[in-house]
């Protein structure tokens, strides 16, 4: 109210200093109460000091120190003991700030997160499995895939009944024999990611391995987006007759992903233009196509620039490390 007194002072009407402070003119009509010098007595039933003391020296106590109030309570009346309420222990401990969980409880250290980062092909690759619907509802048929980061190239996709350590380390043997040795492994949590059959490969191998968060799909973007670039296709079926009908698609879309689909994380390159070297010379026909529309052209360009959505990143990365922040990637 003490705007509204200041812009009385300065003679504004009531009706516009109500409107302009935001208060109704019924309130600013209404005669404040006087301020009431009466101290109100404290209820009868209010506890003293020392019964409040009493009551917390008891729920501290050895006996009744990891019990909750409520057992507390019953435990004194068998013993023909009545000291408060149930909400009357919970205020005296409130008051000294030991509403919480009073038993020991499991701690878990924050989980590390993963930064992985990539500057050229096989270098750290990441995988996952998916589920692909069966012929009748309740039947799955899962797929391994395996990827590279910096050039999305799928080194690998296998389609089984089952999911398993040892299928896994199946293809990573056969992946690694045909491209190599990478330097990590990325996975989340899954049963086969983390089994023992995988991380003893990989520890033989001298291969660094990686896990996702609990929790956190973030933490392996890559796979998740190549599972929706899969599942949301047109050509995408809603079921799969067969095993040997999933793995015919999955082998159709590995070869057209890799070779036909022109990834707009990398420049708009194929996977494999781009895990083989071949995109730096096709950039540069495309640079020398564009200079020459611009050369002809001049009046349809804005900028002598080729286009930001053309350019190769510089590298790739999972939770981009810090010592990363100036570089350029996808």
């Amino acid at each position: 109210m003490g705007a509204y007194d200041q812009l009385r002072d300065l003679q504004m009407p009531t009706r516009k200093a109500a409107a302009l402070v935001g208060v109704s003119r019924t309130t600013v009509y209404r005669k404040p109460a006087p301020p009431s010098q009466h101290i109100p007595d404290p209820p009868p039933n209010k506890l003293s000091q020392a019964e409040r003391a009493q009551i917390l020296e008891v729920l501290n106590s050895p006996r009744f120190v990891d019990m909750a109030p409520l057992q507390v309570y019953t435990k004194l009346l068998d013993q023909d003991i009545y000291l408060a309420s149930v909400s009357t222990f919970y205020r005296v401990l409130a008051d000294n700030q030991q509403v919480k969980e009073r038993r020991r409880l499991a701690t878990h250290p924050p989980r590390t997160i993963p930064e992985l980062l990539a500057t050229a092909p096989n270098q750290v690759l990441t995988w996952d499995i998916t589920k692909l619907a069966g012929p009748v509802k309740g039947t799955y048929f899962d797929c391994y895939v395996m990827l590279d980061i910096f050039s999305r190239y799928i080194v690998g996709a296998h389609v089984h009944a089952t999911e398993s350590g040892v299928l896994a380390v199946e293809m990573m043997q056969e992946i690694f024999g045909i491209h190599g040795i990478p330097q990590v492994v990325h996975a989340d949590r899954g049963t086969s990611m983390t089994s023992k059959t995988v991380a003893t490969l990989l520890s033989d191998l001298d291969v660094t391995r990686s896990h996702s968060r609990p929790r956190v799909s973030n933490d392996n973007p890559y796979s998740e987006s190549l599972f929706k670039s899969m599942k949301y296709a047109p050509v995408f079926p809603e079921r799969f007759a067969s095993l040997t009908d999933a793995r015919a698609f999955i082998s159709e879309f590995v070869d057209w992903y890799n070779h036909d689909h022109q990834h707009s994380g990398i420049g708009f390159h194929t996977p494999a233009n781009v895990h083989y070297g071949f995109a730096e010379a096709i950039a540069d026909q495309r640079s020398q196509t564009l200079a020459a529309a611009r050369a002809a052209h001049p009046h349809r360009f804005t900028t002598t620039t080729d286009p930001k959505i053309l350019a190769l990143p510089e590298a790739a990365w999972i939770n981009q490390p810090t010592q990363t922040t100036g570089q350029t990637a996808a």
